[in-house]
């Protein structure tokens, strides 16, 4: 009997879960059943209470720009909106979204207000846009004709078959290719196409109905470049420089009545596509003198440089604001010959010099008893002096990498035209195996009514030592040598050394 009583337990046990299975078949496809109703529900509910919101709810904007192509944007609204889950169409966004970094929250009661599904539509309103998405359905033509002298207008009823490389309408019992008409009428706009960049969000709110909300986004196709114009005095001692701040805005929305933060550094970022090109600012008359616009401060690894007013950025603008000013900046003119390892010999003409660009560069400090001392961000410089008429003339530009206060500035502004240098290896000797003896000769010629001092810099292998020269010798580094050597107006001075190196 105990046997049998186990036995039939066990039987009565497996008897129960099928029946529970069984069971719960139906209560699952029950309660399905109802849930499913409750999600239509919601979703007609949602679209009862659907809100939307365009600039007009603004109350306030910041953009932080960086020098990278993108910008991060906190747009802040108020709204009044329902309770309970709703939808919310949060319009006038950049069109350059990145939708994965959207931030959106309540100001006013952040634990209240929720978002249960967020959507980033961006297929644009566009009469091609519009003429695909009425494949199937029925459309208006609207043909022009003249008839005795008057224009005629008529419309035809057809319905669009197709629009692969061209529309394709069936009217009547024909089907007609091509351009057919002069104009569509359509009954209506599609629900997913928009007249511009859109958020479409599912919202839950216990809260109160009037709230200040933020949405916080990156965004592309915005970023700023510093440029600078240097304006040199005519004895070479002197200049003024002057910053700007180049923004350029192709992001698909403009941005009124904003903050504006610029941060300047090398942001590391993940691979990106394409590149805003920005365009420059070419040289204006000198203004007076005004107070900086930008606070400069520390920002992690960063500056950060913060506009003491609100500005405007229009879609497809390109906007300078003065960023620096500094007058009498001391300055100094030098000119560079850097030799290369190549120059030993002249294979094309032997027994011939080689002749060396004569590099010209100006250099400064950017400290702050020279009127700068702010951290100046990497940018372009364009350099200008006065001709003996007073005119201001353009004379090169350069880059400059991103330089902090207390540091040197050095600008490339080409090569010198009256000042000539020609060099050539005059011996070449094996003392042993390992060692070698070489003489160089570098004459400078100077046609400039004014002295000047060269910069020559050599490169030399190997473990070496100088054994003459007829000017002082540096070492500048392991495998480099720096000579300053005068040379008066009409005038000409040699260089000559001599190295031993061991290999």
């Amino acid at each position: 009997m105990r046997a049998q009583r186990r036995k039939f337990q066990v039987v009565a046990a497996g008897m129960t879960v099928l029946i529970g299975l069984g069971v719960g078949t139906g209560i699952y496809a029950k309660e399905h059943r109802r849930n499913g109703g409750a999600e239509q529900e919601t979703e007609a509910s949602r679209e009862k209470n659907a809100q939307s919101t365009t600039l007009s709810d603004q109350t306030d904007l910041n953009v932080t720009v960086y020098n990278s192509n993108i910008a991060l944007v906190r747009d802040v609204r108020q709204l009044t909106l329902p309770i309970g889950i709703f939808s919310l169409k949060f319009a006038d966004i950049a069109a350059t979204v990145n939708p994965a970094t959207v931030h959106f929250r309540s100001l006013t009661e952040p634990d209240k207000l929720s978002v249960i599904e967020q959507n980033y539509e961006y297929d644009l309103l566009e009469p091609a846009k519009l003429l695909n998405k009425f494949v199937g359905k029925e459309v208006t033509l609207v043909r022009t004709s003249r008839e005795n002298g008057e224009l005629k207008h008529e419309d035809v009823k057809a319905t669009l078959l197709a629009d692969n490389n061209g529309p394709v309408w069936k009217i009547g019992n024909d089907i007609v290719t091509g351009v057919y008409a002069e104009g569509y009428r359509f009954p209506e706009v599609p629900a997913n196409l928009f007249e511009r960049p859109t958020l479409l969000m599912s919202l839950e709110n216990n809260g109160g109905r009037k709230q200040q909300i933020e949405a916080a986004y990156l965004a592309g196709n915005l970023s700023w470049n510093a440029d600078y114009i240097l304006t040199v005095g005519r004895e070479d001692k002197a200049a003024d420089l002057d910053g700007w701040v180049t923004l350029g805005n192709t992001s698909g929305t403009a941005f009124h009545n904003a903050r504006l933060q610029l941060v300047a550094g090398e942001l590391n970022r993940l691979p990106q596509n394409g590149r805003l090109e920005v365009m420059t600012r070419d040289y204006a008359a000198k203004a007076a003198p005004a107070a900086p616009q930008f606070q400069q401060e520390s920002f992690s690894e960063y500056h950060l440089y913060t506009l003491g007013r609100r500005t405007s950025i229009e879609d497809k603008e390109t906007k300078q604001i003065s960023l620096l000013q500094g007058t009498g900046v001391p300055t100094e003119k030098i000119f560079i010959v850097n030799g290369q390892n190549f120059y030993y010999h002249n294979a094309q003409n032997p027994g011939s010099p080689i002749k060396d660009a004569v590099l010209v560069y100006y250099k400064f400090k950017n400290e702050q008893k020279a009127g700068l001392g702010m951290p100046m961000p990497a940018g372009n410089v364009r350099v200008y002096q006065k001709d003996s008429k007073g005119g201001v003339l353009f004379i090169g530009e350069d880059r400059i990498e991103h330089t902090p206060k207390d540091e040197t500035v050095t600008v490339h502004i080409g090569n010198a035209f009256d000042i000539v240098s020609e060099r050539k290896q005059t011996d070449y000797k094996r003392i042993d195996n390992h060692t070698w003896e070489m003489e160089f000769e570098i004459t400078l010629r100077n046609h400039k009514d004014s002295p000047v001092v060269v910069e020559v810099n050599e490169p030399i292998g190997g473990d070496w030592e100088m054994l003459s020269s007829t000017y002082k010798a540096t070492k500048t580094a392991a495998f480099a040598a720096q000579f300053h050597v005068p040379v008066q107006k009409d005038g000409t001075s040699v260089l000559k050394y001599r190295v031993r190196a061991r290999w």
